[in-house]
């Protein structure tokens, strides 16, 4: 039977071993300056060992690449220190004072981003309940938890002690002075936490934007719209329910329709005849969809705002277009054709079910309620953590991006200002010539 001091020396053992491997990294550092001062000392003398690691300090502080290795070695074994402590003040059961262990740690814009393993008999859901209490604990803004898709043990740590999407300076999109630009290449869209580019191809897809008045949607709209417009082969459909959000782009679109919700039903109606031709030439060349190079040119449909045509006083008016728009947004997708839609009412009455489901993309700005953002993203992101409802009022240009399958990716849209928009829209317009307008519009 074990004695109470066998146990007592026990835990003093494991303590040293863990406040050992806590340092290890500033153990390393000072063994090898103190391996360095040996070597010199018996070769050159005592004085100029002390010289040769001045000088070896020295060198590391003024070489950049050996100064910031070293820095961000220490900085890594102090998080990880941190880490530690602050799991096990947050007492998880499962975890019985065994703290994951860290793998690839990496700083981020936001802080720093690490791998973690759990030990047997926990979980990574486990982990995330506690995240506020070691968020507190470590005193920064915000702990996300990720389990891994591949592997049960394993989960994503990203440490956020600051917000980079905060307010700054507006990011200049990168395409500003294109000349011509390809619908079928992706679109530099906006920079997401880590500081990485962000960027959507719309070849089958459609994307939905929403958020309230002042988030920075007609912006972040106007990037696709621009590259769409810079693209000579595509051809460009307006649906302007306020007249003068998409008047910037009307001498480079094929048709566009204003408030009459009439309009809107006749130029969606003509996109679904092309639609459906395109499906007859497609099945006598045994074709599944249009591929870039086939001679069928994408086919852009902006629609903005959405809740000017799905909210009409007229009954039938409103029916008929949801169904074409449901229609299009739906089989559209093989044949070509892109659907661009957004809204500054989400809700449930301007952006159904039946019709928000269909896209690929949705883009979700500042809202209103945990509600108005499921409305775009889809129910229940907003109770996982997902809530656009929660981006400062501040921020403006930043929103959820979730790509179907996926995750909301948190991120800040390019700017674009009204000259940089009329300079795109004249070599737009020059690069397309003189485009045919559709019937009567």
């Amino acid at each position: 039977m074990r004695s109470h001091e066998e146990d007592v020396a026990e835990a003093i053992i494991e303590a040293i071993l863990r406040a050992l491997w806590a340092f290890r990294v500033e153990l390393v550092l000072a063994g090898t300056l103190g391996t360095l001062w040996i070597l010199a000392s018996y070769r050159l003398g005592d004085s100029s060992a002390w010289l040769a690691q001045m000088v070896v300090i020295a060198l590391v502080l003024v070489i950049a690449p050996a100064r910031r290795f070293v820095g961000r070695r220490l900085r890594h074994a102090r998080v990880r220190r941190q880490w530690a402590r602050a799991v096990r003040s947050a007492r998880i059961s499962s975890l019985e004072d065994r703290v994951p262990i860290v793998r690839r740690m990496k700083d981020i814009p936001a802080g720093e981003r690490f791998e973690v393993r759990v030990p047997r008999g926990s979980s990574v859901p486990d982990l995330e309940h506690a995240s506020e209490v070691i968020a507190a604990a470590l005193r920064i803004r915000e702990l996300r938890v990720r389990r891994n898709s591949d592997n049960a043990s394993r989960a994503e740590i990203v440490i956020a002690r600051r917000d980079p999407l905060a307010v700054g300076p507006p990011l200049p999109w990168p395409e500003v002075d294109a000349s011509q630009a390809s619908l079928w290449q992706p679109i530099p869209f906006g920079v997401d936490e880590d500081g990485q580019v962000v960027r959507v191809l719309l070849p089958e897809r459609n994307l939905l934007l929403g958020g309230e008045p002042g988030a920075g949607k007609s912006v972040a709209l106007s990037l696709l719209v621009a590259t769409a417009a810079l693209d000579p082969e595509c051809k460009l459909w307006l649906l302007d329910g306020k007249l003068v959000e998409l008047a910037t782009w009307s001498r480079c679109a094929q048709g566009s329709a204003g408030v009459r919700v009439s309009e809107a039903i006749e130029v969606l109606g003509s996109l679904q005849e092309e639609m459906d031709q395109r499906y007859v030439h497609l099945l006598s060349g045994g074709k599944r969809k249009v591929a870039q190079g086939d001679g069928l040119p994408l086919h852009v449909v902006v629609v903005d705002e959405l809740a000017h045509y799905l909210t009409t006083s007229d009954r039938k008016e409103r029916i008929e277009f949801a169904d074409v728009l449901r229609d299009l947004v739906s089989r559209g997708r093989a044949a070509g054709i892109i659907v661009l839609a957004a809204t500054q009412k989400p809700s449930a009455d301007v952006v159904p079910t039946s019709i928000r489901d269909l896209f690929g993309f949705r883009w979700a700005m500042r809202c209103s309620t945990p509600q108005a953002s499921d409305t775009i993203l889809g129910s229940g992101w907003a109770s996982a953590g997902y809530s656009a409802a929660n981006i400062d009022p501040a921020s403006r240009g930043v929103g959820y991006l979730l790509h179907e399958g996926g995750i909301p990716h948190r991120l800040r849209s390019y700017y674009l200002d009204d000259s940089a928009l009329a300079s795109i829209s004249a070599r737009a317009e020059a690069l397309r010539g003189h485009c045919p307008r559709f019937r009567g519009v």
